[in-house]
């Protein structure tokens, strides 16, 4: 129960491996699998949590081999979060920022396509913004991948007094 079959520091190796591997490749796919989940989503990410156990564990399969996988993934999770928060950096590596989708009236597709968010997803956040498309000043896709509406001044001013 309490004996492993591999080396405490090879669990170790393997969570460290594993975590960054797939922080990585949530950076890489966008912002959209961060923020709002569609069903496709959250599919995905427990066939992710399943196809990486064997790699986390490497067959270790005892009480205590759980365990320092799981306080390597939690230690290494409260690690990054404290040096994101120190560092500018770091927390832009690991978390992102925001992205311009939309400015000046204008949807910016291609940026869209390369932020993996849809037309109406935006157009979404627009109409729960109470904003026109041409009283858009800015539309940003935040590093969690919710998207924010800036209205222009003039469009904010009409919105006040109608």
């Amino acid at each position: 129960m309490f004996e492993l079959s591999v080396p405490w520091w090879e669990l170790v190796l393997r969570a460290t491996a594993v975590y960054a591997a797939l922080l990585l490749l949530m950076r890489m796919s966008g912002k959209r699998t961060v923020g709002q989940f569609t069903p496709f989503d959250l599919l995905v990410v427990m066939l992710l949590s399943e196809g990486v156990s064997n790699a986390l564990t490497g067959g270790e399969e005892s009480v205590l081999g759980g365990l320092i996988v799981a306080c390597t993934l939690l230690g290494l999770n409260a690690l990054v979060s404290r040096l994101s928060a120190r560092s500018d950096r770091i927390r832009k590596l690991a978390e992102g920022e925001a992205v311009v989708v939309g400015y000046d009236g204008r949807i910016l597709d291609e940026r869209l396509r390369a932020e993996h968010v849809t037309r109406e997803d935006v157009m979404q956040a627009l109409r729960e913004a109470d904003c026109d498309v041409a009283d858009m000043k800015l539309a940003l896709v935040e590093a969690d991948g919710k998207i924010s509406i800036l209205r222009r001044a003039e469009g904010m001013a009409a919105h006040l007094r109608g």
